[in-house]
């Protein structure tokens, strides 16, 4: 198992986004190209960076913060959480209410509201699970 958010668990992230059909072709379909970054709520900058083309995960390099559109924070602790028993729409709901997930930048609302990019969204723990 790597690190969470190490190099070694990024490149694994990677090929596992790129693997999964349902989120890639979603995306894709939503024309969906962004960057996302992934970090600690008590640390200034994320650990983890990833960019997204066209529902594709095309590297996990940092980035400039200024060129990073979603970046969420969590503590170590309520990452572990969210990765070891992957959430539903309920649950993040939950952790962004109660702030045990935060975005740093992004608009989880707006985000939400669009089924396709909400389904992706969810997913995308259970894809940081089969890594982790």
């Amino acid at each position: 198992m790597s690190e969470l958010f190490s190099k070694e668990w990024g490149q694994a992230y990677m090929d596992a986004w790129n693997a999964d059909q349902e989120i890639t072709s979603t995306l894709q379909q939503a024309g969906f190209n962004s960057i996302v970054a992934f970090g600690f709520q008590e640390e200034d900058a994320p650990h983890f960076v990833m960019t997204i083309k066209d529902g594709l995960v095309t590297s996990v390099e940092d980035q400039p913060e200024n060129d990073i559109n979603w970046d969420i924070r969590a503590t170590r602790e309520n990452w572990l959480a969210l990765i070891a028993k992957p959430p539903g729409l309920m649950k993040l709901g939950i952790a962004y209410t109660s702030r045990k997930m935060r975005f740093k930048k992004g608009d989880y609302a707006t985000m939400i509201k669009d089924p396709s990019l909400a389904g992706a969204f969810v997913k995308s723990f259970g894809l940081m699970s089969k890594v982790s």
